[in-house]
This record gives C-alpha cells, sequence and structure tokens, in this order.
C-alpha cells in the first residue's frame, strides 16, 4: 500500500497544504521551527487516526481555527483508496469523522486498505526509557500488524481485567461476596493465556532481527529483547489458582496484581535494561533498530512493509551509521526522513528520491538539478 499524497487544512501549522510522496525514500528538509515534524505527523494521523505527539487532540487543530481534517490518498497497486480524519468542536463537544473510501468508519486501525506507520522521532525515546505499559501497548499493535484477527484477544482481556477490578472493589466494601469471582477469574485466565502466547510469539518473531539491526548498527555488545510475562500460568488451571492464591493482595491492594497487564517487554544489554542503564545514545539506537526489526519482520510475515516516518534521526548518526540506516530503508518500502540538512541522508540528490522543501506553512516539491 503507498501513500500517494497528504493533504492538510488547518493541521499544526498548515493553513492549507498537500505533499506529494515518492514511492521509496521522501526527504522532508528545511530549518528548525519550519513544520518537518508536523508533516509528518499530518501522515501518521491520516491513516491512524491519531498523533503520535499528543493524546490531546485539540494540539493538532491549527491556532485560531475550529477544526482540522487530512486527506491520505492511497494505492494499493490496482487502485486508489482515500482515508479522511476530521476532528473539531460542535457546540460544547469534540466531533470526530474519519471515512474510507467515503465511508464512515469507526476506526481506522481496523480498515483494509490502510498503510502500517512506523515512527522514530526524538519524543518517542519514552518506548524504551518509559513505563512499561508503552511497551506492552507497542508489542499488542505489533500482534495486531501480524496477525490481525488476534487484535480482539487484547481487547477482551481488558474489558474482564475492569470487571473483576470493579468487583473486587465491591468486594472490598461488603457490597459483593468474593465467590462471586470464580467466573471473572476463569475467564480472565482464557483471555490472559491468549495474550500472553501473542505477545510471547510476536517476540520470539521479533528477537533475531531485532539483535541483528542492534549489531549492524554498531552496538557494540549484543543487546537482545526479553519477554517478561506477569503471569507464568501454562493453563487455565494454574491460572485460576495463581488468582486465588493472590486474592489478599488483591483486595488490600484494590485490583488484579497477576496476569498479562504485568508484563514487560525488556531491551536487555549485558543483563541491564538499557531502559534505566542505557545512555540517550544506546536508547536511540534500540529504538531505530526495534523499527527496523519490525519493519522487516512484517515484510516477511505479511507481504507488507510499514511506511516509516524518521524525524531528527540522521543528526546524531556518524557516517557508516546513516549509510546503513539509508541502505535499509532503499531495501524496499516507503520512507520519509525530515532533516534541517540535505547532507545528512545520503543519496538525497538521487533521481529516484522526492525532496519536499518545507518553510512559512508552505511545502514545495523540488527537482534534481541535472
Amino acid at each position: 500500500m503507498q501513500v500517494v499524497s497528504v493533504q492538510m487544512r488547518d493541521f499544526r501549522t498548515y493553513a492549507r497544504a498537500e505533499a506529494s510522496l515518492g514511492a521509496g525514500l521522501t526527504v522532508v528538509h528545511g530549518p528548525n521551527g519550519a513544520g518537518k515534524s508536523n508533516l509528518l505527523e499530518a501522515i501518521y494521523y491520516g491513516c491512524t487516526g491519531r498523533s503520535p505527539r499528543t493524546r490531546n487532540e485539540r494540539e493538532v487543530i491549527r491556532f485560531g481555527a475550529g477544526a482540522t481534517r487530512v486527506v491520505v490518498r492511497l494505492h494499493d497497486g490496482t487502485r486508489p483508496h482515500e482515508l479522511s480524519v476530521g476532528y473539531g468542536w460542535g457546540g460544547a463537544r469534540a466531533v470526530k469523522r474519519m471515512t474510507c473510501d467515503g465511508a464512515p468508519v469507526e476506526r481506522l486501525l481496523d480498515v483494509e486498505h490502510r498503510p502500517l506507520v512506523s515512527v522514530f522521532a526524538p519524543d518517542r525515546l519514552e518506548l524504551i526509557k518509559g513505563p512499561p505499559a508503552l511497551r506492552r501497548a507497542h508489542l499488542d499493535q505489533l500482534v495486531a500488524a501480524i496477525w490481525p484477527l488476534r487484535s480482539v484477544d487484547r481487547s477482551a482481556y481488558g474489558r474482564v481485567l475492569a470487571q473483576r477490578n470493579a468487583l473486587i472493589g465491591r468486594i472490598r466494601t461488603g457490597r459483593a461476596s468474593s465467590a462471586t469471582l470464580g467466573a471473572w477469574d476463569h475467564e480472565l485466565a482464557q483471555k490472559g493465556l491468549a495474550v500472553g502466547a501473542n505477545r510471547a510469539a510476536a517476540v520470539k518473531l521479533l528477537a533475531e532481527p531485532f539483535a541483528d539491526r542492534a549489531a549492524r548498527l554498531g552496538s557494540g555488545v549484543p543487546v537482545s529483547l526479553r519477554y517478561r510475562p506477569g503471569a507464568g500460568a501454562h493453563d487455565e488451571q494454574e491460572f485460576v489458582a495463581e488468582l486465588s492464591s493472590r486474592l489478599s493482595a488483591d483486595l488490600e491492594r484494590g485490583y488484579t496484581g497477576y496476569g498479562p497487564h504485568r508484563d514487560e517487554l525488556a531491551i536487555v544489554r549485558e543483563e541491564r535494561e538499557l531502559r534505566s542503564y542505557g545512555s540517550q545514545g544506546e536508547q536511540r539506537l534500540a529504538l531505530l533498530a526495534l523499527l527496523l526489526a519490525e519493519r522487516a519482520l512484517l515484510a516477511r510475515e505479511r507481504d507488507r512493509v510499514p511506511l516509516m516516518l524518521l524525524d531528527d534521526v540522521m543528526s546524531e548518526l556518524d557516517g557508516d551509521r546513516r549509510e546503513l540506516l539509508a541502505g535499509e530503508l532503499r531495501a524496499g518500502g516507503q520512507s520519509v526522513i525530515a532533516t534541517t540538512d540535505l547532507a545528512h541522508v545520503p543519496g538525497a540528490s538521487e533521481e529516484a528520491v522526492a525532496r519536499l522543501r518545507v518553510g512559512a506553512g508552505t511545502i514545495l516539491r523540488e527537482a534534481i538539478a541535472a
């Protein structure tokens, strides 16, 4: 699935703008503050219905405007498609409308004609050094990308977990009996085992390409992925027994303390987690290796290469690592790199590379000089 163009109206610093992407590598360049990051954000927003930078969706609306709209035009090799996301305020409440080929949809993430998208940006380092919940969510997104039909397992587990936690709250206040937990424990075990199996399978597939990319990016010492389950049970009976044995602790704390909602995806170097002991440079390389490994994995397992959006990645890489990254990106699929200096992107002047210059709310596609 190729992203042909993105059209923005009142998105961040853009009043009205459109950008056409190349079939392979597109380089977005311009000075700091010109709108490069905003363009990458708009591409992601139009493909997923979400911002990779903020949970407060009002922030994507241009200052002084009441609504924003992003339209992404695609081509699947046979025919064109169009995704659109509109967001604004209707009276006192937010109104959001998303469509695929003109038909309303609840979630763009569930749309068949949607490109997979991967983002590298400075604030995404939280995926490496932030709380485990971020890595669990990222791992669940990878599971959904590899095996779309399994995406329901995590949401089903979340619903049952919420019900059990609510019941624990009622038991604590004397409004329910602990005997009523039995049915929820069995259902939580069934859903939890599915979530854990999905995550473990994804990490098993990802571990080798991750270690390979980390080594090629020059980590020096081997870096590996470790899946650390929050539930070590192997079957439903064992899972339920663990829940029962921990009931007193659950009642004391007020929530369920056992299950895949306590999982951790650890990135380890010399038996020490990069989250706590890695330098920022090591964490950046680990994030880049993770995203490149996922790209390779999805190309192999799904025959789909995610569109990769890279913001300010080249400036902190040396020449060899820039060449290696550029080679990975040229190997297939679409990529968009934002940079302040074209010289930082190997091959940026090649004819096959699309170049976009941004500034003052405008986007200009540049021709390669003969």
